[in-house]
Parts: structure tokens; C-alpha cells; sequence
């Protein structure tokens, strides 16, 4: 089995570093006294640690290109919800984040070939955030990835065929095979001591801890080590792509794969809540761009997708009365001077089957998709953040919060509010659609984590994009740490 190289030496010395939280002081003796040993011990020639400059990849702007820019029916400062989200091949949202604002792009630190050709058995340093400041979310997964090799890497790698599910009682050579996996004493039985070890895994591997060994906990295990260490070591990737630790700003984090919003201050979350995210098909993008206003009381534009089968086919249905009894407003384009139409003029046969484009907008109320607000960060892609009716609310409580058309839908969208504008709360007018601009930009970054850092260890999540799949083949268990090029 490949294994991710680690020495006692640099075992310790990962330990010792996260005890720190990734940052190495050394002790000052008095003046004129020799120095202290060094720490980490020289690396071979050739290599400068920080201060010094490292390589780094400064991230771009990203630019539709033509055929996508040219399918948006106007400029995207006019904000039109564009939905479902498409993401041209040239971005691989697996990994990267697409910099709307360049003027928010962290530096992507990147290891120095010298570095990239070490191992921990030739020398005890550490990982990059030693050398400089990178997200906190990077340092706890590295923490997490060294606890977990420490728990479940040095296991025995052996398969479990496929069968009926194993729980007490269970006897047999299946069951020898699992307690073999999970390091028991040998045996063929079921027994609280194999529960309990089966429990514990499951909890750390992102599964119901019933201590019952079904056909997914089976599955999980045939994985093997190797394929959670790669998992973590991805998502160590995408953490590089986020503000370090060093960036004082107040920012919004959105983690699309824990349906998650998180609120920065002073490099650290300080709130939190809920979020709806886009569903398999129409993913919430990974993307950063800047807030710039509110608007209250908003509108809905029906995205243009939706037009036909939640107007257009109801019309056909039930008749022009559809559309009055729910606000529905037929518009003539997506400009501010666009003028209403009547739907009585509409051939709503024709927009059904797809012969003809319509803008439908929903008035203002508590039966609006946007609820009372939405927050807008002008992007190619019309995704925004924005409230839910009240009656839509319970779907919060519930576990799968991966069903939106790729805009973020908040818990408390009130709360959010609050913190945007530093505690006031603009007041609204009445007026349908009102913009209240920020007080500066406020960046949010909107990543994707399948692996998250805890107390204990590491939490898995499911992959609900299946982002990770086509970019763990890549993941190096060399010693360095790293997702190969494409």
C-alpha cells in the first residue's frame, strides 16, 4: 500500500506544530548568547524558506468566453439571474475559484520544486503554512490528516466481499475480515468490541454511527486509508484558494459542501447559519465576488429555464388568472425600461414549447421566491444570496439542503443583514425593489469542503457535486502533499 511518508521525527514534529496552530517562534536567549538549535533542521541546498519569496501563482480574473458571454441577454451589472449555472471547461471548480473581483484573489501559495521532492524521512519540516499565513481551514486539515493517519493509516488494507449486513450476532468469515480491518484481536464473531470499533469508524468517516456494518460501511472500508488521506489532502487544495489567516477583513464564506454560511472577522468565523444550495444539476458555483447592495422587497425573475413549466404550462392549465392570482408580470426585455405586457398577447403555446422567450418577474409579497431581501454580488452566473418565504422555511431543518437552481437561500436572512451593515438595519421604504448599497464591498467566497477539521480529528461529507472523484487519481502520497497538473 502506498503510504504517505511520515518519520516518528516528523510525526513530532506535526504534532508539536499543531499545538501552535502552524507557526514556529523560536525561544530567544540573552544577548550574546550562541543560537538556540535550529528548527526545522536545515533542508538540503536550494531551498529558501519564508521570508524569503516563495513560488506563487497569482490567480486571474475570470472572463466568460464569447459563445457563454454572448448567451446573456445583458450586461451582468443589471444583474440578470442566469440559472442553471454554466461553468465553462476551462475552470475547474473542483479545485479553483473563479475571481470575479481580482482586487479579492488571495495569493495561491505553491511549493518550490525543491520542496516538492522531499520527504519527511529526509527532512523534519513542515508543510507551507509553517512558511507563511494561509487560511486556518488548511492548518486543521493538516492537523487532522496527521491524526488520522495515527488512528486508521497503518490498518490492515484487506477486502470485504459483498454481503448480508453484519451486525451482532453475525458470525463468520466476513465478519473475520472486519474485525482484521479494523485491527481486532483475531475472530469470527460479532462482539461489542467489534461495535464499537465499527461505530467509531463510521463517525469518522462520515456515516451513521449504528455500530451495524452494512453494504455502505463495507464499501466505505474497502476504500481504504489511502482514499480519505487523498480526500483530505484535496481539500487542503481548495483551502489554499480562500483569505489566510493575515486578512483582517470582513468577509462571508460559503461552503457549498457543508450547505453553510460563515461570517469573517479579524481572520475568524464569528457567526454562522444554514444555507440552500444549488442541487446536482444547477451547482452553486465556486466562485468570489464582491456584495455591493441589498435590495428589499425584491422581485422575482423567474429564471428563464423555469419560465415553461412553472408559468407557461400552469397558464395552459388553468388559464390567464394563474398568472394574476400569484403576481406574475410579463415583461417586454431585461432592461430598466422594460414595459409590461399584456398576457392576453402572449402565445403561450409557443413559449411552452420552447419557440419563444419571455421575461416573468413575481411582484413583491410573502409568496416571493427572494423573500424580503436578496444580497447582490453582480457575477456572470445571476447567483445571488437571498431569503425565503416563511412557509418555505421548514426545509432547514431538514438534511438535504442541496436543492436550490445555484443561488444560496440563507436561514435568517435578517441576521445576515445586521452584520453586512455593522449592526443597523436599513429600513425599508415600501417600494418594490429597493437598493440599499453597502457601506464598501464585501467579498464572499463560495468554496466547496467534502472534508472538515475537528476537535477529534475529521469529518467527511458526502460528495454531493461528485467533485472529488475525477481529482483524487492526481492526489500524490509522495511526502508532497500536492494535486498534480491536468
Amino acid at each position: 500500500m502506498k503510504r504517505f511518508v511520515l518519520a516518528s521525527t516528523a510525526l513530532a514534529a506535526l504534532v508539536a506544530a499543531s499545538t501552535a496552530y502552524g507557526q514556529y517562534v523560536p525561544p530567544r536567549g540573552p544577548v550574546g548568547a550562541p543560537p538556540p538549535p535550529s528548527y526545522p533542521p536545515s533542508p538540503p541546498p536550494g531551498y529558501q524558506p519564508f521570508p524569503a519569496p516563495i513560488q506563487v501563482q497569482q490567480p486571474r480574473p475570470w472572463t466568460p468566453p464569447t459563445p457563454v458571454a454572448a448567451s446573456f441577454a445583458r450586461p451582468v451589472e443589471e444583474d440578470q439571474p442566469i440559472e442553471p449555472v454554466e461553468i465553462p471547461a476551462s475552470i475547474e471548480q473542483g479545485i479553483d475559484l473563479i475571481y470575479i473581483d481580482p482586487d479579492i484573489a488571495p495569493e495561491v501559495q505553491q511549493r518550490t520544486g525543491v520542496l516538492d521532492k522531499l520527504d519527511f524521512q529526509d527532512w523534519t519540516g513542515a508543510p507551507i503554512d509553517l512558511f507563511t499565513s494561509v487560511n486556518p481551514y488548511y492548518t486543521g486539515l493538516r492537523q487532522a490528516l496527521v491524526k488520522y493517519q495515527q488512528r486508521w493509516g497503518d490498518l490492515p488494507d484487506v477486502a470485504i466481499p459483498e454481503g448480508p449486513t453484519l451486525k451482532a450476532a453475525s458470525t463468520g468469515d466476513r465478519v473475520a475480515l472486519l474485525r482484521q480491518r479494523l485491527g481486532l484481536a483475531a475472530g469470527t464473531s460479532f462482539d461489542p468490541a467489534l461495535a464499537k470499533a465499527v461505530a467509531e469508524y463510521q463517525a469518522a468517516h462520515g456515516l451513521k454511527a449504528d455500530g451495524i456494518a452494512g453494504a455502505g460501511t463495507i464499501a466505505s472500508l474497502n476504500l481504504g486509508s489511502d482514499h480519505y488521506e487523498k480526500v483530505i489532502i484535496l481539500n487542503m487544495e481548495r483551502a489554499l484558494r480562500l483569505p489566510t489567516s493575515d486578512d483582517k477583513r470582513r468577509y462571508i464564506l460559503i461552503d457549498a459542501g457543508a450547505a453553510r454560511l460563515y461570517m469573517y472577522e479579524g481572520g475568524k468565523p464569528v457567526d454562522s447559519m444554514k444555507v440552500i444550495v444549488g442541487d446536482a444539476k444547477t451547482q452553486t458555483p465556486m466562485m468570489a465576488a464582491q456584495m455591493k447592495y441589498v435590495s428589499l422587497n425584491p422581485y422575482w425573475n423567474v429564471p428563464p429555464e423555469l419560465v415553461k413549466p412553472l408559468v407557461a404550462d400552469k397558464v395552459l392549465e388553468h388559464g390567464l388568472t394563474y398568472l394574476t392570482d400569484r403576481d406574475y408580470q410579463i415583461l417586454s426585455d431585461w432592461t430598466e425600461e422594460a414595459t409590461r405586457l399584456d398576457p392576453a398577447s402572449i402565445d403561450w403555446q409557443a413559449v411552452s414549447a420552447g419557440k419563444k422567450e419571455l421575461r416573468v418577474r413575481r411582484g413583491p409579497g410573502p409568496w416571493n421566491s427572494m423573500g424580503q431581501m436578496k444580497f447582490m454580488l453582480p457575477n456572470d452566473f445571476g447567483i445571488y444570496l437571498h431569503d425565503i418565504p416563511e412557509a418555505s422555511k421548514a426545509a432547514f431543518a431538514g438534511d438535504d439542503r442541496w436543492i436550490s437552481n445555484g443561488c444560496v437561500r440563507l436561514e435568517d436572512a435578517k441576521r445576515l443583514q445586521r452584520w453586512v451593515f455593522g449592526g443597523r438595519t436599513p429600513v425599508a421604504s415600501g417600494e418594490a425593489d429597493q437598493r440599499v448599497d453597502l457601506p464598501e464591498p464585501l467579498p464572499v467566497y463560495m468554496t466547496y469542503f467534502t472534508a472538515e477539521p475537528t476537535a477529534t480529528g475529521v469529518a467527511f461529507r458526502t460528495d454531493h457535486y461528485n467533485r472529488d472523484e475525477p481529482l483524487l487519481a492526481r492526489v500524490k502520497l509522495d511526502g508532497s502533499n500536492q494535486l498534480a497538473a491536468r
